[in-house]
């Protein structure tokens, strides 16, 4: 009996935020690029939490956009709240965060794939990956149908054997109910392919009608919203905003989580798989936390059009009948109705140690994978490696050399070096402090860290790009001028520092000088400083942080000197450190497994000392291997 034959460049499995960004990278690099989902509805669903960015994820966002990503613009067309996060902390950790339009955020990433050039989006199960002597050939799908294709993306995300559990329920199901994909692992594990099972846990959404409100404090959006995408304007997406809601859970509701611990699946054995760290259930929160008082509950809207509202902080995977009980403990939620119950959510991932740094398998060339199926967890740090694949899919057939950032470039640099070289035992959370560069690896720079790069990958444009070189040279310029600009002891100066707080002049200042007083800034300075250029708000405040903080950003440029150095001494991937007779055991053993390419990726591998690095660099030394 024939089946289906067709053939594609590449084979994007799963449309989700890292299959969305993948399908797009690829497509718009002129490669014919087919999408699989196991629901055309489910594109660029945010199963659980209704926003995207935060601390750390808003850096990772922005990234992402000046590469030529997708899920900037997206956000931007469709949040209901945004918020820059952190504002009264340095600028290393300001993140944004926009609460978005579930719905229409979804449409939008949906309406922006249909109308791409090169990309056919399919609905269907990819039940099996086709591989011949190591090599990728494509994928079969569940009705016996053939995919021949010369790369392929994974990101599967939640799907792959997964089920829902809460109290003694288990559905074998997606997120929101949607079908599972139950037969690609087993192909996946055939190929020799290192599989765990992870979890991750939703809250319930429940009934807008049915919250009293006056009980809670309102969380108010900013004046001045700051769009994600570099190439929004920030004049277009001024416009009213909708509250979120802060309150909080109480003893009571701790007392009842404690007294019905035995039915929660997560201590009772139901639930196999390990869970984020960094996103507790409640239980989990009470249980560790016995001393804590009380924890915060975020109440968030789902969209414009929906009563439906999301219970940020109070995931579970306890029963139905608990849950009720809980929530109903809680300030403002006394006569709340559920609308979907909370859950927990049991999936299959893979080993993410099995890939390279360009996100490709180590064993099966022309594999990439990207997403919560590499063991992340999160919208965004799905949605940088899933683009980061299909840009490395798509430079593998066009035969060019992979981009990999650096843990110096960029956050999502930091993400894959500590996805491909660390042992991770529980889903990935991105945070400000696992980048050692963070002051210079800020969101509100990324577009003058990164722009250049998208620009030569083929996904930014001449005039984005010229944009982001006009800005560099607007920059140094305006810091020159302050360097050299002087103001004196006059009345008018004089009595502008005592309104701020400041110490008076003695003698003669330049404004750069007066910038890095704690108490004053480039915008207050506005006032004695007659020649101001008219600089756009986003380079005068590059203009701020480069004077005010130019010590510390000077000092981090050097330890990024000295991490090149040994980011530029190679390792070969065949060599056996078995060979480097006094390397400890487990460094020999790790670094056999992991093959570095480099002494710096060496030296973040779990198990390798910095006394095993310095035996490796005498090493190579001694035999001039550079």
């Amino acid at each position: 009996m024939p089946y289906l034959e067709e053939k594609y460049d590449v084979v994007v499995v799963g449309a989700g935020h890292a299959g969305c960004e993948a399908a797009l990278a690829c497509a718009r690099l002129g490669l014919e690029t087919i999408v699989f989902t196991v629901s055309i509805d489910s594109i660029a669903l945010m199963p659980c939490n209704p926003n995207i960015g935060g601390s750390s994820k808003g850096h990772l966002v922005r990234e992402l956009d000046a590469l030529g990503g997708e899920m900037g613009k997206n956000i931007d067309k469709t949040f209901i709240q945004s918020k820059m996060l952190n504002e009264s902390k340095g600028p290393a950790v300001h993140s944004l965060r926009a609460q978005a339009d579930k719905q229409d955020y979804s449409r939008q990433m949906r309406r922006t794939l249909e109308n791409t050039d090169c990309l056919t989006i399919r609905q269907a199960e990819v039940s099996e990956i086709l591989v011949e002597e190591q090599q990728i050939v494509g994928v079969k799908t569940c009705s016996g149908a053939v995919y021949h294709a010369k790369a392929v993306v994974l990101a599967t995300g939640t799907y792959l054997k997964a089920r829902c559990i809460y109290g003694d329920v288990s559905n074998p199901t997606g997120p929101n109910g949607l079908q599972a994909a139950n037969h690609l692992t087993d192909s996946l594990i055939k190929q020799g392919i290192e599989m765990f099972r992870f979890k991750t846990g939703t809250p319930a959404r429940v009934d807008k009608r049915s919250i009293d409100f006056s009980k809670m404090e309102e969380q108010l959006g900013d004046r001045q919203v700051v769009p994600f995408s570099f190439s929004t304007d920030p004049e277009s997406i001024q416009k009213e905003q909708v509250s979120c809601w802060l309150t909080y859970t109480n003893s009571e509701t701790h007392r009842i989580i404690r007294e019905n611990l035995d039915r929660s699946p997560l201590y009772s054995g139901v639930i196999e798989g390990t869970g984020p760290r960094y996103c507790p259930s409640i239980e989990d929160k009470v249980v560790k936390f016995p001393d804590k008082e009380r924890h915060q509950v975020f109440i968030e809207p789902e969209g414009l059009y929906t009563n439906e509202m999301y219970l940020s902080g109070m995931s579970s995977s306890l029963p139905e009948d608990v849950q009720y009980a809980m929530y109903r403990t809680v300030p403002g939620l006394e006569k709340v109705k559920i609308v979907r119950n909370a859950y927990a959510i049991e999936y299959d991932c893979i080993n993410s140690r099995q890939l390279l740094p360009s996100l490709e398998f180590r064993k099966i060339k022309g594999l990439f994978s990207g997403g919560q199926f590499n063991g992340s967890s999160g919208y965004e740090e799905a949605a940088v490696q899933g683009f980061m694949a299909g840009v490395n899919a798509a430079r593998k057939i066009l035969g060019k050399d992979p981009i990999i950032l650096d843990r110096s470039q960029a956050y999502i640099g930091v993400l894959i070096d500590d996805l491909v070289t660390k042992e991770n035992h529980e889903p990935y959370r991105m945070m400000t402090s696992r980048a050692e560069y963070r002051l210079l690896l800020r969101q509100d720079n990324a577009d003058l860290r990164l722009r250049k790069i998208g620009y030569e990958i083929g996904l930014v444009d001449e005039e984005l790009y010229a944009q982001v070189q006009k800005k560099e040279q607007d920059i140094e310029r305006e810091i020159k001028r302050l360097e050299k600009t002087s103001v004196g002891a006059s009345p008018q100066v004089q009595e502008f520092l005592k309104c701020h707080g400041s110490m008076p002049l003695k003698t003669g200042s330049t404004l750069a000088e007066l910038i890095r007083r704690p108490e004053l800034n480039y915008f207050l300075l506005k006032e004695i400083d007659e020649n101001r250029p008219e600089l756009p708000t986003d380079t005068a405040e590059q203009v701020d942080i480069n004077i005010k903080y130019e010590g510390y950003i000077k000092r981090q440029q050097q330890q990024v000197a000295q991490f090149k150095k040994l980011e530029s001494k190679k390792l070969s991937p065949d060599f056996d450190y078995q060979l480097v007779k006094s390397l400890r055991r487990e460094a020999v053993q790790k670094l056999n497994i992991y093959k570095p390419f480099s002494i710096g990726q060496a030296s973040r591998i779990s198990g390798v000392s910095p006394a095993d690095i310095s035996v490796l660099l005498v090493y190579l030394e001694q035999h001039h291997e550079k």
